[in-house]
């Protein structure tokens, strides 16, 4: 079974950068699609950015094409999610996950979740 801890979230100005990781332990994550969904209070669990960990291609929800890059490190088990000019609206927790699908995915196909770390973007 893979654990996943999330860690690199904290308070930003709008416009600013951050870069979240997400360390797998207890099973060398080889098959598995590794994404980051996001939830707002009040609102559902979205997709943010998922990738292939054996051949790395990826996929990105359109709110976020061209300001957050997804990657992964075999040799360190862990992913990535570089986030740069940060909105209000990307304020929520970030959530790491392993799965089987790293194409258009739903929260469903994924079976192992970290317990997540809160961005703040503020004005």
């Amino acid at each position: 079974q893979v654990q996943l801890v999330e860690s690199g979230g904290g308070l930003v100005q709008a416009g600013g950068s951050l870069r979240l990781s997400c360390a797998a332990s207890g099973r060398t994550v080889s098959s598995y699609a590794m994404g980051w969904f996001r939830q707002a209070p009040g609102k559902e669990r979205e997709f943010v950015a998922a990738i292939n960990w054996g051949v790395g291609n990826t996929d990105y929800a359109g709110s976020v094409t061209g300001r957050f890059t997804i990657s992964r490190d075999k040799a360190k088990n862990t992913v990535y999610l570089q986030m740069n000019s940060l909105k209000l609206e990307d304020t929520s927790v970030y959530y790491c996950a392993a799965g089987s699908n790293w194409f258009r995915p739903k929260a469903y196909e994924f079976d192992t979740w970290g317990q997540g770390t809160q961005v703040t973007v503020s004005s």
